[in-house]
């Protein structure tokens, strides 16, 4: 009677405690998920390519603010995509491979626009107060030109097939919402940085960082346009 009376309260108190450990399992399950979100926004947001150059040349014109709304921007695109993705909608993917032509030729054009604004600019000395101007536009951007970049939703989807796999459509969502503060960390990092040694960049290093955006955005937007003949 003994025995068994203690093994019923032993039983009671496992069955008592158990849910409280099954919280805390799947709380360091989704803590994972997001750590692993985290990372993978970096990786997807850190690469050198144009919008990073866009950051720091708008960093370097307007301030901290514009640059970082570049990035928000950016950051948007990328927890985008990285949705569609993670949450394995077909018909959103199956949309985008179906008119890939279509998508190429939008983003090519835009970009090569965008290329031939950045090589026409004209470099001019920093001010020591930066006017940060319209921020919701440097946003909007900052999201065009991440969501018309061919690379870049490559890139995403294959990342998240690799890497990205969850059990559960709310470990999706805690996955792409560590992509998204990954990647706006890392656009943080790079504006404060940028911000911080502002007062040594000369003209001539703008007129070089505007080159430089111009040239990667061309090659994107070519390279775009090329596709388009031979899908």
């Amino acid at each position: 009677m003994l025995v068994g009376f203690r093994y019923s309260g032993a039983a009671r108190r496992w069955q008592s405690a158990s849910p409280v450990r099954t919280e805390s399992l799947f709380l360091l399950e989704d803590l994972g998920i997001l750590w692993r979100g985290l990372v993978l926004g970096v990786v997807i947001a850190a690469p050198v390519g144009p919008i990073g150059l866009l950051c720091i040349r708008r960093t370097l014109e307007r301030g901290l603010s514009t640059g970082l709304a570049t990035g928000v921007g950016a950051a948007m695109a990328d927890a985008l995509f990285s949705a569609i993705a993670a949450f394995g909608v077909t018909a959103v993917i199956d949309l985008l491979t179906g008119h890939v032509r279509e998508l190429r030729l939008i983003g090519g054009v835009f970009l090569l626009a965008v290329a031939v604004h950045s090589f026409l600019r004209e470099p001019k000395p920093l001010a020591k107060e930066p006017v940060a101007g319209n921020l919701f536009a440097a946003a909007v951007t900052g999201l065009g030109l991440t969501f018309t970049n061919p690379v870049t939703i490559l890139g995403i989807f294959a990342v998240i097939a690799g890497f990205g796999a969850t059990p559960s459509p709310g470990a999706a969502g805690t996955l792409v919402a560590g992509i998204f503060l990954g990647s706006l960390c890392w656009w943080t990092v790079l504006s404060g940085g940028i911000t911080l040694i502002r007062h040594r960049v000369t003209v001539r290093t703008v007129h070089w960082i505007n080159v430089g955006t111009g040239v990667l955005l061309a090659a994107l937007g070519l390279w775009a346009l090329a596709g388009v003949l031979l899908v």
